[in-house]
């Protein structure tokens, strides 16, 4: 267990144990809290909602596969944070929401003033879930929203939900990583998806693991990944029915425009440490002058 964490993996959880982890809680010496897969009674579970409203220094929940097990705990997780102000990790994947979990769960996912990363995965959402999710990704200008949204494994939205989640990304001023594994998607949504990377000046990863796609899928990203200045780094296609060398053509254009950013923040920092380094354009060239008394003189002259 590292210093400021408490990562606890499918154990049953005793009243002494629950009772220690609130009061690390309380005493703000927690930073991340991992309960993944445990058992614990709903009383204790409402005793840990009350640490997580209590605690300043909690950056990180990891309530995963099954602890918000049933609406009550869901009642009681969207309490605790409406109250809690330092949150900027929630992890629920695996957790039977709902759309109706969600709709309890918004409010306060909605005003919390720190939260950047959620997982949702298979939290059995559908339209409506996403619908909600797409208020999370405000707009250019607007108040901040999330960076970082997975929504693995929810086979019930529609191609229609997955529509309405693409043009709130191309709208996003901030989220940076988007993870869609194992969803049914299929080349319709994957073409509304290159769309919306396109339009992005912000993803940098979009993960499309087994979400059905073809080599129809993969020529469209690749024009998209060809055609337009994005800011996407790494796109995942495994796992899809996608030759391999269009996956490679893929790649090998993410690779090159990493490679022109890496170079270009090279100059800069190349600029940044020598003044005198300066690029010239077609009106005029920059000349350095030495005055022999070992003092730089920087004149501009039309050539």
């Amino acid at each position: 267990m590292l210093p400021g964490s408490i990562q606890i993996s499918g154990e049953t959880l005793s009243s002494a144990e629950i009772r220690d982890i609130c009061e690390s809680l309380r005493e703000n010496s927690v930073r991340l809290l991992s309960l993944r897969g445990c058992q614990l009674s709903d009383r204790d579970f409402g005793r840990i909602c009350r640490g997580v409203a209590e605690s300043h220094s909690l950056a990180q929940l990891n309530l995963n596969l099954g602890i918000v097990s049933n609406i009550n705990r869901v009642k009681q997780l969207a309490e605790a944070l409406k109250t809690n102000r330092s949150v900027q990790s929630l992890f629920l994947h695996g957790s039977p929401l709902t759309d109706a979990g969600l709709a309890l769960l918004n409010p306060a996912l909605s005003i919390h003033p720190s939260l950047v990363a959620l997982d949702l995965g298979d939290c059995m959402l559908g339209d409506e879930g996403i619908n909600l999710i797409c208020g999370l990704l405000p707009p250019d200008g607007a108040k901040s929203g999330l960076k970082e949204l997975t929504l693995s494994a929810n086979p019930g939205v529609t191609a229609k939900g997955w529509g309405r989640l693409a043009i709130a990304v191309a709208h996003s001023s901030q989220v940076r990583v988007l993870n869609l594994d194992y969803n049914p998607l299929g080349d319709q949504v994957a073409g509304m998806l290159a769309v919306a990377v396109a339009s992005s000046r912000t993803l940098e990863v979009l993960d499309l693991e087994g979400t059905g796609l073809t080599d129809q899928s993969a020529q469209t990203l690749l024009d998209m990944v060809e055609n337009y200045p994005t800011a996407l780094r790494t796109l995942i296609l495994a796992e899809n029915s996608i030759s391999p060398e269009l996956q490679q053509q893929i790649s090998d254009l993410l690779s090159e425009g990493e490679e022109e950013e890496e170079n270009e923040a090279q100059e800069v920092t190349a600029r940044e440490k020598n003044p005198w380094i300066c690029q010239s354009n077609p009106s005029s060239q920059m000349v350095l002058v030495t005055s022999g008394l070992g003092e730089n003189l920087l004149a501009e002259t039309e050539m």
